[in-house]
């Protein structure tokens, strides 16, 4: 038997008042599109801005459905408008914010499993990682350096 070790770093800010200027921006954005989310049934609210290499700055909030699955998360809601709207375009910063209508979110939330694949599609095929920076309504903000913090072992093209 072989055991794998497997090693992420990841920065932690206080407050988004310690980031830079650019991703402290970046962040007010993802807070504020948080306000346009549909989410009537779990009533938790998300939201996401992305940063592209061109200096366009995509905006995506959670949309749920009353069928569940067919709902999308903010994440994906802005990655697919980004991949839509600028398909030449490489993903730089995505920002993640999120909050509840019923109860204070004060820990960074991470993106979920299904955004996590989506995030890492985008990754691989512009071959540069994305950095990620994810906070709840307010409180610490934590800083991936790429999408392989938080999904190492990526499921992609050369599987199939």
């Amino acid at each position: 038997m072989k055991k794998i070790i497997i090693n992420t770093t990841f920065s932690v800010f206080e407050s988004k008042n310690d980031l830079s200027q650019e991703v402290q921006s970046l962040m007010e954005q993802a807070i504020s599109i948080r306000k346009n989310a549909y989410a009537p049934y779990s009533k938790f609210r998300v939201g996401c801005a992305i940063l592209l290499d061109n200096g366009k700055v995509v905006l995506g909030s959670n949309q749920e459905n009353a069928a569940y699955p067919s709902g999308l998360c903010a994440e994906r809601v802005a990655i697919f408008q980004a991949g839509s709207l600028y398909p030449d375009a490489k993903i730089s910063q995505m920002a993640i914010s999120a909050t509840a209508d019923e109860k204070p979110v004060l820990e960074p939330i991470p993106p979920c499993g299904a955004c996590r694949q989506s995030i890492a599609e985008y990754e691989i095929r512009q071959e540069t990682p994305i950095e990620i920076f994810f906070m709840g309504e307010s409180g610490p903000v934590y800083q991936s350096d790429s999408l392989r913090n938080l999904l190492p072992f990526m499921f992609d093209k050369k599987f199939l």
